[in-house]
């Protein structure tokens, strides 16, 4: 759909990704619903004011008798019009919270007062993000310390980005630019100062940043230096399926049973609790001596070996979004 700027609306922010003009209409949609019946209303209430206006003291009002008509009339009214906003906003919703299974994920951790980003080519930026247009993007966001929130109004998004859980957030931005980054989620003294810029660029120019911008590993580099030797996880995990631990190879995406007999999907959430409090989903058939890392690896390496543990191939996911313990 062809994308406009609102320049002549004060302080509305453009209008540049794919979703964008979606959310605009469904605001839109709400405010000329709620002007329409404002304005109808106060009308209506001068009009009744002179209409029925005492003429004639003490004087007794007409009868009225109920009305089939207007008592369904004010009844269907309102239903369509909550209906409407309902199934707007759902649509909205699934289709921005839904990632596209082809978007490139980039990962995100937030901290006071700073967004740091990292490339899945391993190049990281801090409050600056270079993204390809027309291109599919997948955030996956955590935080070190307290609750923030990436927002990004120009693509109309946002999502809370939660200490100890993993949440994502996508967008394909569709106008080469630079786009303000904001915390929208009160995170402490210098709150407001916690933003940045989203660079928008033709894919070409985008590689050429990538090419000028090389970086010594990518995350699941860094995650499998991790797991190998410097928290020595190999020696329990092994590849043949014959170590301690369950094999990790084709684990992301697949369903996995714990010893309790629930069943969990083993996406970037179930991986990161496996890791800081391992206890809590112990896989079937297997005994709960895997130690806990809280406390050991940091965020940032948290986010590195879930990428490296992804990397050793996947399984088909389900549209479950979370594991729980």
């Amino acid at each position: 759909m062809q994308q406009q700027s609102y320049s002549w609306v004060p302080l509305f922010p453009e209008r540049a990704s794919s979703f964008a003009w979606e959310v605009d209409a469904l605001y839109f949609y709400l405010v000329a619903i709620s002007v329409f019946f404002t304005v109808l209303i106060v009308a209506t209430i001068f009009y009744f004011a002179i209409r029925y206006r005492e003429k004639e003291k003490f004087k007794s009002g007409a009868e009225i008798h109920g009305s089939l008509l207007l008592e369904t009339t004010w009844t269907a009214i309102p239903f369509v019009i909550a209906m409407t906003i309902f199934l707007g906003g759902a649509i909205v919703y699934y289709n921005q919270y839904r990632p596209p299974k082809d978007a490139m994920e980039i990962y995100v951790v937030g901290k006071q007062w700073m967004w740091k980003m990292q490339h899945p080519t391993g190049q990281r930026e801090i409050n600056e993000l270079h993204v390809p247009v027309n291109t599919k993007i997948k955030l996956i966001m955590t935080t070190e310390d307290v609750l923030h929130d990436f927002y990004i109004p120009a693509f109309r998004t946002k999502a809370d980005v939660v200490p100890g859980r993993y949440t994502t957030l996508w967008f394909e931005a569709t106008k080469p630019g630079k786009y303000h980054l904001y915390c929208a989620e009160y995170c402490g003294l210098n709150h407001s100062g916690m933003g940045g810029w989203i660079y928008v660029m033709e894919k070409e120019d985008y590689e050429r940043w990538l090419a000028g911008n090389v970086s010594n590993q990518t995350p699941a580099e860094a995650g499998k230096e991790l797991f190998e030797a410097k928290l020595g996880c190999a020696s329990c995990h092994q590849q043949n399926d014959q170590g301690r631990g369950p094999t990790l190879v084709g684990l992301f995406g697949k369903e996995v049973k714990l010893a309790n007999g629930q069943k969990v999907i083993a996406n970037e959430e179930y991986i990161r609790n496996s890791i800081l409090n391992p206890q809590g989903q112990i896989v079937e058939g297997y005994q709960p001596i895997m130690p806990t890392f809280k406390g050991q690896v940091t965020e940032e390496q948290l986010v590195a070996l879930v990428a490296y543990i992804k990397s050793l191939g996947t399984q088909p996911q389900s549209n479950t979004m979370t594991a729980s313990n």
